[in-house]
């Protein structure tokens, strides 16, 4: 009998996912990882983790399945907190729930669940993993959900063939209705409970006052650009190669004050993030206006009205070599190369055609179509019909 630990959260994915394990014939431990202890930043016990761990618990005796409660708050902080604190700092906008997965769950976590004895860890999440027969080892592949609107593998862009080997996602073939339904005929307590909102296993978080712990605030101005300036209709120079075009396409615009007009007042740079449009508290514009670039070195936010504004869109993005990640190995491009893929550089977002051109510093992604709030910090990843193959942080 192979021996599973589940991360169990205390929502209903991973209470279902546990259930099903145990059908199959596996022994199955129940891990509720604790991740957090300041709750003053949580926003009115949406989720705190005392309550999540009752239902974890209540579940693993339902289910009559071993119960433990491990403390990782401190891992959590210098893996995830720290980095995110230093990232806002930089004016970039990190990805905590993917960092999670690859930092904590499927690495402290695992090697917690290693150690009791474990062949796999599983969690609730809403993908599945198949597995190729090659001459030397098997390579494992990382699929989509069947439940398109619920599909996360994004959040395991960052996996290793390593981490992949151990893991098992027992829900991924199920929709949110079917697990729920599983749920509630087994009358669990998470059967009706709400998915949880917010960082990886610390709840809902104020974000400007989490951030505000470490990043003070700084008072800076808001500056609106017209979507007609000039700056958004320069002749494209002519170029020597193609590395040379997509750097071109891949640059940020370098935007002064000069360009725009003063509209408000902000708190701190730092604390907004490309494409946002609530939290600016501007209003008497016609369209609402949407953030297209901050500067934390002025700090200075710069934005534009509509979501149709052109400052917000760029063709091309790219990833610095040391920020690349393939979970296919088998399947990484040589300086060079080019790879037609599917991309999404946010959770949610359709998936777009694009092409991958590995260089020698990195690789540039380049859309079919311009692409909206391409945002530095955030994971892109690479898709081939429902595979995830890879990802990268966007520089």
């Amino acid at each position: 009998m192979k021996r599973v630990v589940v991360g169990l959260s205390g929502g209903v994915d991973s209470s279902v996912a546990a259930y099903l394990l145990k059908e199959q014939g596996y022994e199955v431990i129940g891990l509720f990882m604790k991740n957090w202890h300041d709750d003053s930043v949580t926003i009115s016990n949406e989720c705190p983790w005392l309550e999540d761990s009752n239902d974890a618990m209540l579940v693993a005796d339902k289910l009559g399945i071993p119960f433990q409660t491990v403390d990782l708050s401190e891992q959590y902080k210098e893996r995830i907190v720290d980095y995110m604190f230093s990232e806002y700092e930089k004016g970039r906008t990190p990805n905590p729930d993917v960092l999670c997965n690859r930092e904590i769950k499927f690495d402290v976590f695992m090697k917690i669940a290693l150690s009791l004895g474990a062949d796999y860890v599983a969690t609730g999440h809403y993908c599945r993993k198949a597995e190729i027969e090659t001459e030397n080892d098997p390579v494992y592949q990382l699929l989509a959900g069947v439940d398109q609107n619920k599909d996360q593998s994004y959040f395991l862009c960052q996996l290793s063939q390593e981490q992949l080997a151990k893991a098992l996602f027992p829900i991924g073939e199920l929709t949110k209705p079917q697990v729920r339904e599983i749920a509630a005929k087994l009358d669990l307590i998470t059967a009706d409970k709400k998915d949880s909102q917010g960082l990886c296993f610390i709840g809902k978080v104020r974000l400007p006052e989490f951030l505000q712990q470490q990043l003070k605030p700084k008072e800076g101005l808001i500056y609106e650009v017209d979507a007609n300036h000039p700056i958004y209709n320069q002749p494209k120079p002519s170029f020597q190669t193609k590395e040379e075009e997509l750097a071109f396409l891949a640059k940020d615009i370098a935007y002064e004050p000069q360009f725009g007009k003063v509209v408000g007042n902000h708190q701190g740079a730092h604390y907004f993030t490309i494409g946002q449009r609530k939290g600016l508290n501007v209003g008497g514009t016609k369209e609402a206006l949407f953030i297209v670039a901050t500067n934390v070195n002025d700090n200075a936010i710069y934005t534009g009205q509509g979501h149709a504004h052109p400052g917000l869109f760029k063709k091309a993005l790219f990833i610095d070599q040391s920020e690349l990640h393939w979970i296919r190995e088998d399947l990484r491009l040589a300086p060079g190369e080019t790879m037609e893929v599917m991309v999404r550089v946010r959770y949610r977002q359709p998936l777009q055609k694009a092409t991958l051109h590995q260089v020698n510093s990195g690789m540039y992604i380049e859309f079919n179509e311009p692409q909206s709030a391409i945002t530095q910090g955030q994971f892109a990843a690479w898709h081939i019909d429902d595979e995830l193959i890879g990802s990268g942080v966007i520089a």
